[in-house]
C-alpha cells in the first residue's frame, strides 16, 4: 500500500466533501427509485429476499470487509473508511431537509449520479478510504494484485444489479446499470497508483537514463584509451 504524506486535516475535509459527493449521488439515485451496487446493493437484495432490517443486513455484509481492512490493509484505512461510511449515512438522511426535487430525468439521475459517487470514491481511495464492502475489497486487490478496482467494482455491481430482476422493474434495473457504470468508469479510468507520483517516476527514469549513460561512457573510455 503505498504511503501518503496527507495531514489529518487534510483527510478529514477530503472525507467530508467525498461523503457530500456520494451521497447527493444516492441521493438522486433514491429519487428514482434506482439500485445500488456493492454492500449496500447487497443488504438492499436482502430485504427483498428475507424479512430483515436493511441497518441490521448493511452492518453484517460490511463485518468481514471491515476485519480485511485491519488485518490486509491499514488500520488507518479502516478507521477512515469507518468514518467515511458514518458520514454518507448521516449526510444521506440530512440532504432531504435541504434539498427538494420536484422533477429528474431518472436517466440523468443515473449518469449524474453515478458520476457523482465515483468522485467521491476516488476522493476517498487517494485519502486511505473507502465506502466499505466491495470498495475495501476493491482497494486490496488493486494494491495487492493490481486488478483494477474500477473493473472488479463493475463485474460485482452488474451481478447484483442483475439479481435485482427479481424484485424490481426490469426497465429500473437497466437504469441502474448504467448508473454502474458510469462510476465505475469513474474509477476504472482515474484510480491508478502509479500515476499518483510522476515526478517521483521522472526522477527514477532520469537516473537509470543516467546509470545507462555512465555505462557507456566506460565502454567508450576502455575501446579509446588516452595516450600518455
Amino acid at each position: 500500500m503505498q504511503k501518503t504524506k496527507h495531514s489529518v486535516i487534510e483527510d478529514v475535509f477530503a472525507l467530508v466533501s467525498a461523503s457530500l459527493f456520494v451521497a447527493f449521488g444516492v441521493f438522486l439515485f433514491q429519487s428514482q427509485d434506482l439500485m445500488v451496487g456493492g454492500a449496500a446493493g447487497l443488504a438492499l437484495l436482502g430485504t427483498y429476499a428475507f424479512d430483515m432490517n436493511f441497518g441490521l443486513l448493511f452492518f453484517l455484509i460490511n463485518l468481514p470487509f471491515y476485519a480485511l481492512a485491519w488485518t490486509q490493509i491499514s488500520k488507518r484505512f479502516t478507521l477512515n473508511t469507518f468514518i467515511s461510511v458514518t458520514t454518507v449515512s448521516v449526510l444521506t438522511e440530512q440532504i432531504p431537509a435541504f434539498v427538494d426535487i420536484s422533477h429528474v430525468n431518472p436517466f440523468f439521475a443515473a449518469v449524474f449520479g453515478g458520476i457523482l459517487i465515483g468522485v467521491g470514491m476516488l476522493i476517498m481511495f487517494r485519502h486511505s478510504s473507502s465506502l466499505g464492502g466491495v470498495g475495501i475489497m476493491a482497494f486490496y486487490l488493486q494494491q495487492r494484485f493490481n486488478v483494477r478496482a474500477g473493473s472488479f467494482q463493475l463485474t460485482v455491481d452488474t451481478c447484483i444489479l442483475l439479481c435485482a430482476l427479481f424484485f424490481i422493474q426490469w426497465h429500473l434495473v437497466l437504469i441502474s446499470i448504467l448508473a454502474a457504470f458510469c462510476l465505475n468508469m469513474v474509477i476504472s479510468l482515474n484510480h491508478r497508483p502509479e500515476r499518483y507520483f510522476p515526478v517521483q517516476e521522472e526522477k527514477e527514469q532520469a537516473k537509470v537514463q543516467a546509470e545507462t549513460s555512465h555505462h557507456h561512457d566506460e565502454i567508450d573510455g576502455d575501446m579509446h584509451p588516452q595516450n600518455g
